[in-house]
């Protein structure tokens, strides 16, 4: 019997699709300070800083099956030295192969440089056939990737976030701007007109060239209202979003704003319409035409959460380091949803993945109240009207400075008619506490922290919010709360701009993603200033916004190395990455900087940019970054080669300076010492002048650290001048194979499920009878707790005789929360070999099978199965 998904039962609540499952993340609930904990070697630490609670914002809607892939074909892209004729031929024969396999695809992109292959739409059941086509190396899910507007952190001004990576002192006493070098910004445009990036598009300008791909329509989230999935590209790169042109002025800016590297000149691609979200296969078209167009250096602040370095985006980017280009991207925004959230393009093996940490000044527009014309400082809300700069409201409060669930729920707020809302943070959306308050008719809202701290919001939804909607952080709440509580309080709006101190300065951010890589291999990379920051914007959306993110961070390295290679010209593309991982500097841990413990290198890879120790560097050391893998295998020895591009000969001793680990659960991270040990061949090493020599190091997990917890620390090479090169290394403790990956998901998944409408999912018993028409087809419902190297759904009839493979999938991203869960379609056609089987009507039975990351397919043991009940395929 099917459990009806009108009941609205607990799995069905959910919506989902194959890679992500949306829903709302969960806050770290962590107080206090230093406890005990088991073991000798091993201290679990509580932050004594609260993050910002995360998911207040509604949770966009996606398709529950994707009907866009990519189609991997079976040799290497052009990138790799395959010939133009044969990724020709492949191409000329999968569109062959389909057409003889009754499989209905549309084409969206066709990819030949740095990836062999297709985007396509198809049917969510030919999935499984399209998958099985002769030449298909691979599919993949076409991420819908969305731009973070916003992030709930400080309130940066872009001049300090440019001192804290030292490019400030590279411009003024080393004389470098990142002249003659081209950044290409893959984004939603740049607004070439802002007076700020030149003024103008073309030869000559800053903004010299570009291409839009998409128009201004163009929209990806199938869930929107605007859902308009079909580019109409042109050759304007212009802007009307904003979130390009921020980008594009953190990285390059030479005006009133001035940016990492002002001298660089700047190519626009244009992936995003004025609203919305893009899709992978535009943003692998937009690296395409970056490698024609000869740019030294792109930027992509996008990417598409908790994927592997094998997803398309990922290995596009490499290739494309690979043949001379530097690529960036930011590292993600999933630091809520715990570990192993890196995002792609930036997880990719060679791009420099880069996390947020906060800035040292908030950057602020500001009020004034009554009666002392106090001036309080706030952000306003993406997708909210923007405050004017004079005029007066009354203000009045619709709960207290201690509600919990101020302004939510259908309950009537009192009559706010021409008034200024003052809301407490917590419980429901920010749209719906500014929806519920404009219904009162409210004509402002202003949203105060139920944290330490400032933050911002987003009021996106619909219908849109037609009022100012303006965030402050909870002193300033709690002072004007208490003034309304003793009488009348006005609000006047003013022109001026507040600045002061970030209590959270040069710590990572809070929504700033985790490594490592599935894979284990160690990301992020660097870090930068993110948080939120004050930039250019569209002159039409008021010329400078304060936006917020591992977006932000991005460009800062992006002009970095616009710097950089400036300086050094010569430097290779591949080599640019360990340089800045050589010279960057760690952070303290945010959960209690004044312990003094560095925070986990699987957050902050090398640590923040240190430009001027990069640029002014003459010695280095390979590798950059150490990826020890699993423990179970032993104490890891690399060898450390060092150069030294001086004239004189440099001794260094050598030192470690060990990290936080996390533990075991990845949904949740705790923060532990459990210090691995490292040892030295020699305690120092002298390199000749324009020499080189090595040393080998051995790094040991803790033995008492729980098994499939996170470690890592830096390796110190310190020079008699006290100059100091650092080598992060990071580690898994135990044994890889042994983490599970399907696991309850809180549901009892995995389970046998049905679904009317490709949206909402729910669960069958025993002999369920299925059509296999339309949507009347069984799906196997899955929780990934970790991602998979292979996932694969195999059909058995009542008798055990086996009916082959409905499904495989390389390389699957695990569920972004501890109750998502994956949709697997059973279409009744299976392959074996070359072979493709109609399954005749019957009873069957499914087996999904998973190889564990880094797993061996002829090991049983890196194998999880699951068997379904039976269900019957009987066609009308």
């Amino acid at each position: 019997m099917r459990s009806s998904p009108l009941m609205r039962a607990p799995v069905r609540a959910h919506r989902v699709r194959r890679s992500v499952l949306i829903a709302a993340c969960s806050a770290l609930a962590l107080t206090g300070g230093v406890s005990a904990a088991s073991g000798d070697d091993v201290v679990e630490l509580e932050p004594t800083v609260v993050p910002p609670v995360a998911g207040e914002a509604a949770d966009p809607a996606t398709d529950a099956l994707p009907r866009r892939w990519f189609v991997e074909l079976a040799s290497g892209p052009t990138a790799d030295g395959t010939s133009p004729a044969t990724v020709a031929a492949e191409h000329r024969a999968f569109r062959a192969d389909a057409k003889k396999a009754g499989v209905v695809v549309t084409e969206r992109g066709e990819f030949s440089t740095l990836f062999n292959g297709f985007s396509v739409e198809v049917e969510p059941h030919q999935v499984a056939a399209l998958a099985r086509l002769t030449g298909v190396k691979a599919v993949y899910p076409v991420e819908t990737v969305a731009l973070p507007e916003t992030a709930p952190d400080s309130l940066p001004d872009l001049a300090t976030a440019v001192d804290m990576t030292g490019a400030s002192v590279v411009h003024e006493e080393l004389g470098y701007t990142g002249a003659g070098v081209l950044i290409g910004i893959i984004d939603s445009g740049v607004d070439y007109d802002h007076p700020d990036l030149g003024g103008g598009f073309g030869p000559g300008f800053k903004v010299e060239r570009g291409y839009d791909f998409v128009g201004d329509a163009y929209n990806a989230d199938p869930s929107s209202p605007a859902y308009q999935p079909v580019p109409a590209p042109d050759d304007d790169p212009d802007d009307c979003d904003g979130h390009g042109t921020h980008v594009a002025g953190i990285a390059a800016a030479d005006g009133a704003l001035t940016g990492v590297a002002p001298g660089a000149r700047l190519a626009a691609y244009r992936v995003f319409g004025c609203t919305g979200s893009s899709s992978a296969d535009v943003i692998l078209a937009a690296m395409e035409r970056a490698l024609s167009d000869r740019v030294q250096v792109v930027n992509m602040s996008l990417g598409s959460s908790f994927q592997w370095p094998q997803y398309p985006t990922a290995m596009a980017a490499t290739r494309l380091v690979n043949r001379g280009v530097v690529v960036v991207a930011s590292i993600g925004n999933s630091g809520a949803n715990g570990l192993y959230s890196a995002g792609a393009p930036g997880v990719g093996e060679k791009v420099i993945g880069v996390a947020s940490y906060d800035n040292t000044f908030n950057r602020q527009s500001a009020f004034t109240v009554s009666p002392d014309d106090r001036a309080i400082g706030y952000a306003t809300a993406a997708a909210a009207p923007a405050p004017p700069t004079s005029g007066t409201l009354p203000m009045r409060r619709t709960g207290s400075a201690t509600s919990v669930n101020d302004a939510c729920g259908a309950a009537v707020l009192e009559d706010l008619t021409g008034t200024a809302a003052l809301v407490r943070r917590g419980t429901c959306s920010f749209y719906e506490k500014a929806r519920n308050a404009q219904n009162a008719g409210a004509s402002a809202v202003v949203i105060y922290n139920n944290v330490a701290g400032s933050f911002a919001a987003t009021v996106a939804g619909t219908p849109a919010i037609t009022i100012p909607v303006i965030t402050i952080s909870a002193a300033d709440g709690v002072l004007l709360d208490g003034r309304l509580a003793g009488g009348a309080v006005e609000l006047t709006w003013t022109d001026q701009v507040t600045s002061s101190p970030v209590p959270t300065a040069g710590l990572i951010s809070s929504f700033s993603s985790y490594g490592l890589a599935p894979d284990l291999s160690l990301k992020p990379d660097l870090g930068a200033p993110g948080g939120l920051i004050y930039s250019t914007f569209p002159l039409e959306l008021g010329g400078y916004a304060t936006l917020g993110g591992t977006s932000m961070a991005s460009p800062h390295v992006a002009g970095a190395v616009a710097l950089l290679l400036e300086a050094k010209p010569r430097t290779p593309a591949q080599a640019v990455r360990g340089i800045l991982q050589n010279s960057a500097d760690p952070g303290v841990w945010w959960g209690n900087p004044g312990l003094g413990l560095l925070d986990n290198v699987h957050r902050q890879g090398a640590g923040m940019v240190d430009l001027v120790g990069a640029v002014t560097a003459t010695a280095s050391v390979q590798p950059s970054a150490i990826s020890a893998g699993e423990s179970d295998a032993g104490p890891v020895t690399r060898t450390l080669t060092l150069r030294n591009a001086g004239p004189t000969d440099v001794t260094y001793d050598l030192g470690h300076d060990p990290a936080l680990s996390t533990g075991p659960n990845t949904f949740t991270p705790s923060f532990l010492t459990g210090y691995a040990t490292v040892s030295f061949s020699a305690p120092t090493v002298t390199v000749p002048a324009r020499g080189s020599a090595t040393v080998d190091v051995t790094i040991t997990a803790n033995p008492v650290l729980a098994e499939h917890s996170l470690y890592g620390g830096y390796l110190t090479l310190t020079s008699e001048g006290g100059e100091v090169l650092r080598v992060p290394y990071a580690g898994m403790a135990g044994d890889y194979q042994t983490k599970r990956v399907l696991t309850s998901g809180g549901f009892g998944l995995p389970a046998l499920g049905w679904t009317p409408n490709g949206v909402n999912f729910g669960l069958v018993g025993a002999n369920e009878v299925f059509t296999l028409q339309g949507l009347d087809v069984p799906f196997v419902l899955a929780h990934l707790d970790h991602p998979a190297r292979t996932l694969r759904v195999e059909l058995f009839d009542s008798r055990g005789r086996s009916w082959h493979r409905a499904l495989e999938e390389s390389y699957v991203a695990r569920n972004s929360t501890a109750q998502g869960f994956f949709v697997l379609p059973i279409d009744g056609v299976t392959v074996g070999g070359r072979k493709t089987y109609t399954v005749p009507d019957g009873t069957y039975y499914a087996v999904l099978s998973v190889l564990k990351a880094n797993g061996d397919s002829a090991n049983p043991d890196h194998w999880e199965t699951w068997t379904s009940p039976h269900f019957v395929i009987d066609r009308p």
